[in-house]
């Protein structure tokens, strides 16, 4: 199934497939993190809150593979949303569980159901079955792009 992109003409509508899904990937991420100022959150730590949320308790090495980053790359994050309240380590054996406190869950709770709304905004342009094709789309591009 997989297309040769050799000639001009593939290689250049390639290119403007992947520069427009990057515009829209980075404006997306513009405004969500205009939107999620008013809880004083970015989109990592907001993505950070909800792995928590929705896994806890669960060790550094579990959050960061969850976040795809490494383990080092969490922890301003992690002392930042401590800091703050909204996030507590405890120390098990040789592992600290990260865990919400009562502030990050209700903070978790307003903001998440929130946020869907609004992620799910960036998409009203396009009725219901072409939303649907789309992720069709891009389903079979991220199946495709494994196989290389």
């Amino acid at each position: 199934m997989n297309q040769d992109i050799g000639n001009t003409q593939d290689i250049r509508l390639g290119l403007l497939l992947w520069f427009r899904l990057a515009r829209f990937y980075n404006g997306s991420n513009r405004v969500s993190n205009q939107h999620l100022k008013k809880w004083g959150l970015s989109i990592s730590q907001f993505d950070l809150l909800v792995q928590v949320g929705v896994h806890q308790p669960l060790s550094q090495q579990e959050l960061a593979e969850k976040l795809l980053v490494s383990k080092g790359n969490i922890t301003q994050m992690l002392v930042k949303l401590e800091k703050a309240g909204l996030i507590k380590r405890k120390q098990e054996w040789r592992i600290k569980q990260i865990s919400l406190t009562a502030a990050g869950q209700k903070l978790y709770e307003e903001v998440v159901p929130e946020q869907e709304r609004f992620q799910a905004s960036q998409f009203k342009g396009l009725d219901r079955r072409e939303q649907k094709q789309l992720l069709g789309l891009l389903k079979k591009l991220q199946i495709n792009s494994k196989e290389e």
